[in-house]
């Protein structure tokens, strides 16, 4: 068997290099890079992804975890690996389309030229979240008591500075015409901790990482910034129905070394999508607080495009400037 296996990996390589193009052999491992640690709201989405598509395209398929950066190292990790189609990057909007911006000077791709997109898998809902000691319950409520004493009511953090959550508190601010300090953590679990215990009143953060906190009545979410409602939250009002014009549709996608044969990203995406359009899948991925999607190379791309026009503006007006 193990003659068998080397026997046919030296073929498709000589095949490879008579026809000038990387080959995707099929009993090959693909691996999935994730940018963040084991645990993740990321990181349980693409072993989720792994498990199906390793069934559908009859391969192996792992996960591999690269973490620091904030999701920037596993970028970097896929950039440089051999373009063949069996390197693959699981990661949110952020480093596609907000660090470009944010980190300009440090990130060390490009996110249009390194990368070749396979397929959108979901959006994901962000969310203002308040403590226990903050009196509001309405967004509007929170606007005024932020009013009464900003020294002492407008601090709000999120998971990391230069994020996509930290922007949004950004844009909110102005929207509702108050002063609002940002706390930067160094990670979700930090942020949530520090929520609960009454060292900020509110946090932005993804709605589905203070569920835990909302269920143990540790702190309250206010708002999400889909177009509609979250459905792991169907009783909290969107920003808009609250009276705050404010959208924000973050997204996980799966994309691969640019390079990598048409044909192969072809092969990819298909059963991705196959996969994600799974009706037991999406009732997985809306249980984790995710809502599955299952568009093309074409519409990531779009998508990647528009968010990176988005968020240039108001990642500007902040002012920040990375540590």
């Amino acid at each position: 068997m193990r003659r068998h296996i080397l026997l046919q990996a030296f073929l498709i390589t000589m095949l490879g290099l008579l026809t000038g193009q990387p080959v995707l052999a099929q009993s090959g491992v693909i691996k999935i890079i994730v940018g963040y640690p084991p645990g993740a709201t990321s990181d349980a989405l693409a072993r989720v992804l792994a498990d199906a598509m390793a069934k559908r395209l009859d391969q192996a398929v792992i996960v591999e975890n690269k973490a620091g950066a904030g999701g920037m190292i596993g970028n970097q990790a896929v950039k440089t690996a051999i373009p063949d189609g069996t390197t693959l990057l699981m990661t949110p909007v952020a480093t596609m389309s907000i660090f470009p911006h944010s980190y300009a000077d440090r990130i060390g791709y490009d996110p249009f030229k390194d990368f070749a997109p396979v397929a959108h898998l979901s959006n994901f809902q962000v969310g203002l979240g308040v403590g226990n000691q903050v009196p509001a319950r309405t967004l509007k409520e929170y606007v005024a008591w932020v009013k009464a004493d900003p020294e002492k009511n407008g601090f709000y953090g999120s998971a990391a500075a230069g994020s996509l959550p930290h922007f949004f508190g950004v844009m909110f601010a102005k929207s509702a015409g108050i002063t609002l300090q940002h706390v930067p953590y160094r990670g979700t679990a930090p942020s949530m901790q520090a929520l609960a215990a009454g060292e900020i009143a509110a946090l932005s953060t993804v709605a589905a990482d203070i569920q835990s906190l909302v269920d143990a009545n540790k702190a309250r979410l206010l708002a999400v910034a889909g177009e509609s409602r979250s459905p792991k939250f169907p009783n909290v009002p969107t920003f808009r129905e609250q009276g705050y014009d404010l959208v924000a549709t973050p997204w996980y996608g799966l994309f691969t070394t640019a390079g990598a044969p048409p044909s192969t990203i072809q092969r990819l995406s298909k059963a991705v999508i196959e996969v994600i359009q799974d009706a037991d899948m999406q009732k997985r991925l809306l249980a984790m607080g995710v809502e599955p999607t299952g568009y093309g190379p074409e519409k990531l791309a779009a998508i990647m495009k528009e968010d990176y026009d988005r968020w240039g503006p108001p990642i500007r007006e902040s002012g920040f400037k990375p540590e």
